[in-house]
């Protein structure tokens, strides 16, 4: 049995504020009334714990959870590796306090005309099918991205909620993969280090940048990013030139 690691229970697990990704689309025009919830973990073996099981080298050093203002880095890593912790070691209280919070979420949504939305794998690859989340939250729509082939390919064939969506993400080990989602019809989103292309290999390219809403995007295509963070340095394929 794993020893239990020291940690501190988080006054709340998600947040609706304060993500310059997440809350992009408040700036779009027509996606305004979209409001996201999202659930920050410490990405990769940062809390002693792996969440991220199919992680590559290049995908740990470049992770999104470096991105934004490094002064609060030190304050963002103690909350989320916090909050993996909890999840790990008290995962019934810990999954009663995350759908109380997706079920005030939702209430909040209603009260104010705006659409709920979550993502629960912002800095994170968990498997929350298990737990049975979204048939319990029919009405949030809730979208992940994964590197978890097994995971993409389920969903690519009709397997998951309807108010679930994923998108695959290439890494420097996984192209294959990535290839053959692309081929039967899924999505991958690619980081690129510069401008992003119209097309990559045969397929369209969608600017990704341009809000986190990827369960708007159309089908067959390749989620284009620009390189954040620790990204900006990666060369270990990664990130494409």
């Amino acid at each position: 049995m794993k020893k239990q690691l020291e940690y501190s229970k988080p006054n709340k697990l998600c947040f609706r504020e304060g993500n310059p990704k997440t809350d992009k689309n408040k700036k779009v025009q027509g996606l305004e009334k979209y409001r996201i919830l999202r659930l920050n973990l410490a990405p990769y073996n940062l809390s002693g714990y792996q969440v991220c099981p199919m992680a590559s080298l290049g995908c740990a050093k470049a992770c999104l959870h470096t991105a934004g203002n490094p002064v609060f880095q030190a304050q963002k890593d103690k909350g989320r590796i916090n909050r993996t912790r909890y999840y790990m070691q008290n995962r019934e209280e810990f999954l009663s306090r995350l759908y109380k919070e997706l079920k005030n979420h939702e209430i909040y949504c209603n009260k104010n005309n705006l659409i709920p939305v979550a993502r629960l794998n912002t800095t994170s690859d968990i498997s929350w099918e298990v737990h049975n989340i979204f048939n319990m939250f029919p009405n949030i729509t809730f979208y992940d991205y994964t590197k978890i082939p097994k995971r993409i390919l389920k969903y690519v064939n009709g397997e998951y909620p309807k108010n679930y969506h994923l998108t695959f993400s290439l890494n420097e080990s996984n192209k294959e993969d990535a290839f053959n989602i692309l081929k039967a019809g899924g999505n991958v989103a690619v980081v690129f280090r510069k401008q992003l292309p119209t097309t990559y290999n045969g397929y369209k390219v969608v600017n990704g940048d341009e809000h986190d809403l990827r369960f708007l995007d159309p089908k067959n295509v390749i989620v284009g990013l620009k390189a954040k963070g620790k990204a900006k340095t990666d060369y270990s394929g990664f990130v494409l030139d």
